[in-house]
């Protein structure tokens, strides 16, 4: 999650990719999964309802921040194949967009981009709002007790952000990090996971955002954030005096779990027959892939250029 902060460049991407804040009802939605409140249909529903009955293409409503480079982002034009978020003149592009849009094409649907903040990701999908969340979810156990997920479509790493020229900055493990000040995102693995392992840590409340928790760094607020890599990478380019420290490898790493690294694509409970289609779709797929499609997205977010 990559975002805002001092600099002009910093500043750049609070405007462009902080412009929304680690998603009722509902008739047939795609692969025949249905959800209802009270007596409403969703525009999914609606929509893939008369598809097909007119044999046109059934839509995919897809949830995402737009506002978590390299995962998603806002921008204003559809360069590089960005896709026009529902309800707004601006477009969505980054990872999770162009995955969205490979299961798309690959299981004939056209694609609908929902533009939601992070908590709102697992209800839109447990109501019937959006048919799946694609927004670097980590598959923990506590969300599959609310949806379900498909296979991974990325393999996250953690690492931690700090400022060139702290105490910290050449800590080489966790231990090197003890006594720091440190925030991270609300409801992700990082806030709730990683930050308690480090020793004698003044833990400040979580960041609504993943812009809010790199301005925390920036602004002096804290002496390091730990996210993810591609979050992290995407953040040098808006904060080149950040430093990141990877110790995946090494004994000093943080220690995580399969379900804390794996990311993955959530769905409705029982949506068994979409979990069944995009999990075709992600089969054929490699991790080299998904590694060479999220260097892409970095290599094309709006500070990038």
């Amino acid at each position: 999650m990559k975002k805002t902060g001092k600099s002009l460049a910093a500043a750049c991407l609070a405007a462009v990719l902080a412009v929304s804040a680690l998603t009722a009802c509902g008739s047939k939605s795609p692969a025949g999964d249905t959800a209802a409140t009270g007596t409403e249909t969703t525009a999914a529903g609606a929509e893939n309802a008369a598809a097909g009955n007119e044999g046109e293409k059934k839509v995919l409503k897809v949830a995402m921040e737009c506002s978590y480079a390299p995962y998603n982002w806002t921008q204003p034009t559809d360069g590089n194949g960005a896709v026009p978020i529902s309800g707004s003149s601006d477009f969505a592009y980054g990872y999770d967009v162009m995955m969205a849009k490979k299961i798309a094409d690959t299981l004939g649907y056209e694609l609908e981009i929902v533009k939601l903040d992070w908590d709102s990701l697992v209800p839109a999908v447990q109501s019937g709002k959006v048919d799946c969340v694609i927004a670097g979810q980590s598959i923990t156990s506590e969300r599959l007790q609310s949806v379900d997920f498909t296979e991974p479509y990325y393999y996250a790493t953690i690492v931690t952000l700090v400022k060139s020229g702290s105490k910290y900055e050449n800590a080489a493990s966790v231990a090197d990090l003890a006594g720091a000040t440190a925030t991270s995102q609300m409801n992700t693995i990082w806030y709730d996971n990683c930050l308690p392992q480090i020793q004698d840590a003044t833990i400040q409340p979580a960041q609504e955002s993943a812009p809010a928790m790199l301005v925390a760094l920036s602004s002096g607020r804290c002496d390091l954030v730990v996210t993810d890599k591609p979050t992290g990478q995407a953040a040098l380019i808006a904060y080149p005096d950040f430093k990141l420290l990877d110790f995946t490898g090494t004994e000093g790493e943080f220690k995580v779990s399969d379900e804390d690294i794996n990311i993955g694509i959530s769905l409705k409970k029982g949506n068994t027959e979409l979990k069944e289609a995009i999990d075709g779709v992600l089969a054929a797929m490699t991790e080299d892939d998904f590694n060479r499609m999220m260097e892409e997205a970095i290599s094309v977010q709006p500070l990038s250029e």
